[in-house]
Parts: C-alpha cells; structure tokens; sequence
C-alpha cells in the first residue's frame, strides 16, 4: 500500500489533455514505458541488423532495416505510453491536425524531410556507405535520420544534406549498380605526331597502373583536331570510385614522363599574330603619341 500523500501526489490533476486527466501517476508510468520501448528498439535494431548480416545482406540494406525496425518500436510505443496515460488516439490525432493547421507553413520544411527519410529508408535510392554526389556535397552516407542526411566528404568534413534533396534533386550515386568508375583523361600533342604511336604509348601507360582495371580494357580516342594541338583522350575504368583523383594525378604523371622519353611533344597554346604596314599618316600619329606618352628624364 502506498502512503496516503504519495497516492495524493501520484492521483493529483495536472491537466485535461484530449480528454483524459494526466496525473504525474500516468506521467510516471508513460516516462517508463518511453524508455523500454527505447531500449526495446535499439536491442531490436542491432539484432536485425546481425541477422542481415549472416543472411549476407550488404551493409545499406541491414542499416535500412534497422531503423525502420527501430522507429517502428518507437511509434507503438509511444501509442502504447500515451494510452496508458488516458489519452485517447483519435483526440490526440486530432489535436495534432489542429496543431499542424494552426502552426501552418513553418512546419512543411520539417515534414517535407520527415517524409523523405522515410522514402529513403524504405526505397533506398542511396545506402549507408555509398559513395554519392548531391548538388556540391561529394562523399560517402554515414547516416540516413528521418530529418537529414549525413554525408563525409574527402576532406573529412560531415555535410548535413536535407532528405528533401536526395528525393527532388539529381543525384549520383557512384556505388550503384557498380562501384567501377571510368576516369578520362585528355591528351593534347603537337600537329605531326604520330598518333599511332602516341596511343601505343597512352595503353601502355594504363597498363603499368595497378589500379587501372584491364577488363574493360583501357581505350584511346582521338577527340578533336584543335586550334594548336590534337585532341585525344585515355579513358581507363577504376574499381573503387573515391580514387579518381588520385589514379588521374599517377597516371598523368606517367603519361608525361613516357612522352618525354619517346620524344612526343605537349604544345603550348600559340596564337599567329600578323602585322601589317600602316600609311605614313597613321606612322606619324603614332610616332607623335609614343613621344607624348614617353617618360621625361
């Protein structure tokens, strides 16, 4: 039995809520029921996401269902918590819908997110873990939440994307269907050339690297023939996308030394520039300029 002025306390009215009394009894015990069902959600998350595991289910799927799982939890408990408070689903329904007309457009940035992240989640356009390209933001998913999504670039820097983003804006995902990406790499050699032997020297080049993939085997092509120069192009495909920059600066750095050692010459940019006689009186006009303009000592 409880004592009299803790019954008192535990029974006493605090508010009238969609109508049910809430008491800081039913507060008590719906604060109880929020905590299981936290620590309910996350046991039940991680235990999905071993079970993903040994099924052989790739990382993006297992966090995917994780925290649908979790949030699901989260949503029948907090139901099962605000019932056992006495409050009535439908009139807390509808006291939400009220509230959201009367909070109006500030929330829609909100919802328009939440919805998204679910989307996310269930559709999986991206994964946790992919290698992705929204708007500026470059870099691998380390978190989808129901709000934004958290994206590491290069450089190591997390960028908070808005869900919204990945559902209305092109996005490149460079994880799927294949993580193999191909890099392209333009060439310019002087006119005269010997094209036949430039591109002999550009496959072998691609086949030294130990990060360039044989299989699609590398490709030359010869572009465009330019103001100054022949426009080619080494075109190589790579297994792990996060390394374009790096295999693009090695292998140009090869593809300089071997044009080098084969005597292959990368112009300049040269540009004509024709002069023609002026008449006489035009000569004196200048001629009188340059004096005007001309330092007095």
């Amino acid at each position: 039995m409880l004592p009299e002025d803790l019954k008192t306390f535990l029974d006493y009215s605090l508010l009238h809520v969609a109508g049910a009394v809430v008491t800081p009894g039913s507060m008590l015990v719906g604060g109880g029921i929020i905590v299981l069902t936290i620590a309910m959600a996350q046991f039940a998350g991680r235990g999905i996401r071993t079970l993903l595991a040994r099924k052989g289910l790739d990382q993006g799927a297992q966090f995917a269902a994780s925290k649908i799982v979790r949030y699901t939890f989260l949503a029948l408990g907090t139901v099962v918590a605000l019932s056992s408070m006495g409050l009535r689903l439908e009139a807390v329904v509808a006291t939400s819908a009220v509230l959201a007309v009367g909070i109006g457009f500030g929330l829609q940035n909100v919802a328009q997110n939440f919805i998204s992240g679910v989307i996310l989640l269930v559709e999986q356009p991206v994964r946790k873990g992919d290698f992705v390209k929204v708007g500026d933001a470059l870099g691998i998913v380390d978190d989808i939440g129901l709000r934004a999504t958290h994206v590491i670039t290069r450089d190591e820097v997390t960028i908070v994307v808005p869900n919204s983003r990945f559902i209305t804006e092109p996005v490149i995902n460079h994880s799927r269907p294949t993580t193999r990406l191909r890099v392209w790499i333009a060439v310019h050699v002087a006119y005269g050339s010997n094209t036949n032997r430039v591109s002999e020297v550009l496959r072998r080049v691609a086949a030294q690297e130990p990060l360039v993939l044989q299989e699609p085997a590398p490709e030359v092509r010869f572009e465009a023939f330019g103001d100054s120069t022949l426009d080619l192009a080494l075109l190589v495909w790579i297994a792990d996308p996060q390394t374009d920059l790096r295999v693009a600066s090695v292998l140009r750095f090869a593809i300089d030394t071997a044009f080098r050692a084969e005597g292959i010459e990368i112009p300049f940019p040269q540009r004509d520039l024709h002069v023609r006689s002026m008449p006489r009186s035009a000569e004196g006009d200048v001629t009188a300029l340059e004096r005007a303009l001309r330092p007095t000592a």
